[in-house]
């Protein structure tokens, strides 16, 4: 049994911020976000890996606003700038109502995306949600900067966790981020969620079901960091499945900075992928190539993935 968990935006330590803002009386710490969640769109997404949008969808919710602050975001629409005409206002029982929706558009699941400085709301919606007949997994799309201790409030109520994993750098996470202990924060993260759903298992169609799945996005001039990061996951278990993405552009505010401003080469994806291949990480995906101008979404249409692009990438 789960209890109310939004009671704890009076004091908010949702995620590693620990603002300590009172969420519930209108404040709102480095996320930007009060009690309410704001969404900036929910619909069927077929961008992510096979296992998550399948045949029909992933059930997607985007929330808006964010605890990282990524100079290179591609969602900086609705993660630093959030505009009222990009985003609205729901309330635990309407986001339940969202989820459900979702599930009777014949979404395979629902993934929230960019949940983490909202985890509690999203609880206490789940659980609003399944006593109201959603039976579909709960997809928990976060940038990994996600507190340990919110995590085991939540147990039993995520199926599938699809973090990233950013940064083994603290360095490089606080001046690409903005979370100067990203990389002490990460690894917790990453053990508690493959404690609470173990690794990824697929049914018979080749659906996620349950389990943990990794995404690396690899950064231009910056092979040692991802060298890094796969080396940890391989650490937490050579059977991690792990996405290995190539999509890097330079989006945001990304050109004012040397040595992102520009997109990933072949050459440096093909380094990473042997890496992985090289440290045992043989459950990987890969995305072609040619992906980095096809997951770039425009949240100010409404629909961002118009038209929808194409799946993440196959396994190796």
């Amino acid at each position: 049994m789960h209890g109310p968990l939004t009671p704890q935006l009076t004091r908010c330590e949702c995620c590693p911020r620990a603002c300590r803002v009172n969420r519930l009386a209108g404040q709102a710490g480095f996320c930007g976000i009060r009690a309410e969640v704001l969404v900036s769109h929910a619909g069927l997404h077929f961008g992510e890996e096979p296992p998550i949008s399948g045949t029909r969808g992933s059930g997607t919710i985007f929330f808006a606003g964010c605890n990282l602050k990524c100079v290179f975001c591609q969602n900086y629409q609705i993660s630093q700038e959030f505009r009222q005409d990009y985003t609205r206002a729901l309330s635990v029982d309407k986001l339940a109502a969202e989820m459900l929706r979702l599930q009777d558009k014949g979404a395979h699941n629902v993934n929230l995306v960019s949940p983490s400085h909202v985890i509690f709301q999203i609880a206490d919606a789940i659980v609003a949600a399944r006593n109201r007949g959603l039976v579909v997994p709960i997809v928990y799309n976060s940038n990994g900067y996600d507190s340990v201790d919110a995590l085991r409030q939540i147990r039993g109520l995520v199926e599938v966790y699809l973090p990233d994993i950013k940064y083994m750098d603290n360095d490089l996470g606080k001046r690409l981020s903005g979370a100067d202990d990203y990389a002490d924060v990460v690894p917790g993260v990453l053990e508690e969620m493959l404690a609470q759903v173990g690794h990824l298992e697929l049914d018979d169609a080749g659906i996620a079901v349950r389990g943990l799945l990794v995404r690396h996005l690899v950064l231009p001039g910056h092979l040692d960091n991802s060298r890094e990061c796969l080396r940890f996951l391989a650490h937490l278990s050579p059977d991690t499945f792990v996405s290995i993405m190539s999509q890097y552009s330079p989006q945001y505010k990304a050109c004012e900075y040397a040595g992102i401003d520009r997109t990933l080469t072949q050459d440096e994806y093909d380094a990473i992928i042997d890496a992985a291949l090289d440290l045992g990480l043989g459950n990987a995906f890969v995305q072609d190539f040619e992906s980095q101008a096809h997951y770039l979404p425009d949240f100010a249409q409404e629909r961002p993935f118009d038209p929808p692009v194409e799946p993440a990438g196959g396994q190796t």
